[in-house]
């Protein structure tokens, strides 16, 4: 798709660290959109029949390029969590985890405080799946899809908030990795989204790096001494990226962290003008991703620890958790409770950062949703369908592709064989959700707010 960039912008550009004027105009004006995935590592990896695979991220093990984009909405494995869309270059907050971990324990309290739509969440729930991870989202309306794929992700371990960045000052010293993916002008998806070129000015990115810096200063003092800095943006402006570095070492005297990268990965290494602070630049003529930008740092100063709330999460009655056991595999790992009628399982090894998380922030999702009892029966929830603590001991069925699409259009079934009860759908032995085989029909459980729409 053809691009025509504005002029101011790539004068804004002149200068930047690996920025090649003409190679960099023509990838806009030439190239073809770059597609990748990544993989979901608790979930059967799905056949390559309708997901032309290419190659594999170099910096993500678990990043797939595709040779097309497919129709995501009509593949029935992508609503059963089987993989995610996502930008490979932001797959790098990958590379860096494994890279700042790879001597030391991996970190307990992780905060990824910009988090909607969830891929770099879904990102560390599989990079780190003995940690306690916060996905936050600032803004209301972003907040339930951020919910629905961490829900298809099948994660125990996330909990998800909507919170402004200045309601952390709460928890000084709590967490020991935060990831700011921050707000930004966007010029780096300008290959995605050609409306965005019209939006940007150099306001904007003033703008930006302000309001950049409001949230670091509402966060920062959330992080533990030793602990992780991950900052990031997809924007190419200076101001947004190594200018804030500097500034981030000025006003926090945080360490700086460079990270070993492969050189064959044509990924830019940038050193900030006053601090030396390494970062590492994405463009699209020289890696297969959109524009990126991504820091680390690390705390060394002394803070003030937050000791957390040491009271007991409220456990379902025994008669609930009766009901609820049959359907759940390592039943003991797990506090189970009754939230507004749901039945929620939550780890119990993380009962004290759940209470912590529930008694100072605005709690959209935690655990696992199970299902809603009824007398002596459980009307089981979609997120535990999805999920890894679904019994191996409940009936599926495998669809046909076609009829996994009437499925996930929430449509009839017809079944003749099928053991009465309820039974979980799948394609591709991934699971797409419940139905219940009646005497003489199926119903359908497939959420209404998720089915697909598309002809």
């Amino acid at each position: 798709m053809q691009q025509v960039l504005p002029q101011s912008f790539i004068d804004s550009l002149a200068g930047l660290p690996g920025f090649e004027k003409d190679k960099f105009t023509d990838v806009h004006e030439n190239t073809e959109q770059v597609t990748s995935i990544r993989l979901n590592p608790l979930k059967p990896t799905p056949a390559t029949n309708d997901l032309p695979v290419a190659n594999t991220v170099p910096w993500c093990g678990s990043g797939r390029y595709l040779s097309a984009r497919p129709s995501f909405t009509l593949d029935p494995v992508f609503h059963g969590g089987a993989y995610y869309a996502q930008e490979a270059s932001s797959m790098f907050v990958d590379h860096i985890v494994k890279e700042i971990y790879r001597n030391q324990a991996p970190p307990k309290r992780v905060l990824d405080l910009c988090a909607a739509p969830g891929g770099k969440s879904t990102l560390l729930a599989a990079a780190l799946p003995g940690s306690f991870i916060v996905s936050n989202e600032v803004i209301k309306t972003r907040v339930g899809m951020l919910s629905e794929n961490i829900s298809k992700w099948g994660s125990d371990h996330v909990i998800v908030t909507n919170n402004d960045p200045k309601d952390f000052k709460k928890l000084p010293g709590y967490f020991d990795l935060m990831v700011v993916d921050a707000p930004c002008s966007g010029s780096g998806l300008f290959r995605k989204d050609v409306a965005a070129i019209n939006e940007w000015s150099e306001a904007n990115v003033e703008m930006c790096s302000l309001r950049q810096q409001r949230i670091l200063t509402d966060t920062i003092g959330s992080l533990k001494e030793g602990g992780f800095l991950i900052y990031s943006t997809c924007s190419y402006s200076m101001q947004e990226d190594e200018e804030i570095c500097d500034w981030i070492i000025n006003q926090f005297q945080l360490q700086p962290v460079k990270i070993n990268i492969d050189p064959s990965w044509a990924i830019v290494e940038t050193i900030s003008k006053k601090n030396a602070a390494t970062g590492y630049r994405f463009y699209p003529d020289k890696v297969q991703g959109e524009g990126f930008f991504i820091a680390c740092f690390r705390q060394t100063n002394p803070v003030d620890n937050f000791y957390g709330y040491h009271n007991k999460v409220a456990v379902a009655p025994k008669q609930i958790q009766s009901i609820v056991k049959p359907f759940l595999k390592n039943f003991d790992d797990y506090l189970i409770s009754d939230q507004k009628e749901i039945v929620i399982a939550s780890l119990k090894k993380w009962e004290e950062e759940i209470a912590t998380i529930s008694n100072t922030l605005n709690v959209r999702k935690s655990g696992v949703a199970i299902g809603t009892v009824k007398g002596k029966d459980l009307i089981p929830h979609h997120e535990l369908a999805l999920s890894h603590l679904l019994s191996n001991d409940i009936p599926a069925v495998n669809l046909a592709k076609e009829d996994a699409l009437k499925y996930l259009r929430r449509q009839d079934l017809v079944f003749e064989n099928e053991k009465k009860g309820w039974t979980i759908c799948r394609f591709g032995d991934i699971n797409l959700g419940w139905m219940k085989v009646l005497p003489n029909r199926v119903n359908n459980y497939y959420p209404p707010n998720w089915r697909i729409l598309k002809a």
